[in-house]
């Protein structure tokens, strides 16, 4: 009988509501496709192309394009910027909100409760509401203009990583720690050396999430960084839709150069994603 309820269970058909959003992810999914396409193969196309051919393979590739916006108009130091924002704002956050995680998870002292409440609180509201004190403090530290201070603001955003780590340390084995210490560790030792390697694929979500987010943000470079040699690749793409008829072939090629690097990133690390924000690594 068990045999046969098993079976039956594996050969019920899907719900109309599956069938629904399954459809729906479908459609979705091939559109997102198309129009990532469709912009990846119009950076290829000529000025005149884009007008007779919007949709469809350039009738002949050319790279100018890409040859003006990254040597001719300085799109490749927005690059950089972006690169260099990118890369510090993580090894920032990623060092502040894990350890804080960590003494949340591990440690009992008064005010904790009030401590993790106010970053599930945190979750809440967008950095953007707090957009003038923080422009206040920057400016009074001189730090406007300057891509550590931004990367300042971004580490602050760490209530979502907080949680996600949060939530992984508590599910660590305690003896594991407590052995470390008999034998002597430090607390900065265990997190260096035990805690850090076993939390890889949280830290590798962690770590994407936020890539994709600081990478593709607009509102905080346009408000912090006004000067041309601190532009970012947001900022880049932006000058250039702001006169779209007359430089679309250069947006393309922007939009490109800014889009690709996010691609790749998924692509490459997608499972790491899924596995730490279902608790996986803890399992396994």
């Amino acid at each position: 009988m068990n045999a046969k309820r098993i079976k039956r269970r594996k050969l019920k058909r899907p719900g109309p509501g599956k069938i629904i959003v399954s459809v729906i992810l479908v459609i979705y999914s091939f559109l997102a496709i198309f129009l990532i396409g469709n912009t990846i193969l119009s950076s290829f196309k000529t000025k005149s192309d884009l007008i007779n051919n919007t949709i469809g393979w350039p009738r002949e590739f050319t790279l100018e394009n890409f040859r003006i916006v990254l040597v001719d108009d300085g799109f490749l130091r927005c690059l950089f910027n972006s690169v260099f924002l990118v890369g510090i704002s993580l090894l920032l956050l990623i060092a502040v909100s894990s350890m804080t995680a960590y003494g949340l998870a591990q440690y009992r002292f008064k005010g904790r409760a009030a401590l993790q409440t106010y970053f599930l609180v945190g979750l809440m509201f967008p950095i953007q509401l707090g957009i003038l004190p923080l422009y206040i403090m920057l400016s009074r530290a001189h730090l406007t203009n300057n891509l550590f201070g931004l990367a300042l603001i971004y580490t602050a955003n760490m209530s979502f990583p907080v949680f996600v780590f949060t939530k992984f340390f508590n599910e660590l084995p305690i003896e594991v720690i407590e052995s470390a210490r008999v034998d002597g560790a430090g607390e900065f030792q265990i997190f260096g050396r035990i805690i850090a390697p076993i939390s890889k694929p949280v830290i590798a979500t962690v770590a994407l999430l936020n890539f994709v987010t600081i990478w593709n943000d607009f509102y905080m470079p346009l408000v912090f960084l006004t000067k041309s040699s601190v532009k970012t690749l947001t900022l880049g793409v932006y000058t250039y839709t702001a006169n779209f008829l007359a430089n679309w072939n250069k947006v393309f090629a922007a939009a490109t150069v800014a889009l690709i690097p996010v691609i790749i990133v998924y692509l490459l690390f997608s499972d790491q994603i899924v596995a730490g924000l279902t608790g996986g690594a803890v399992k396994g």
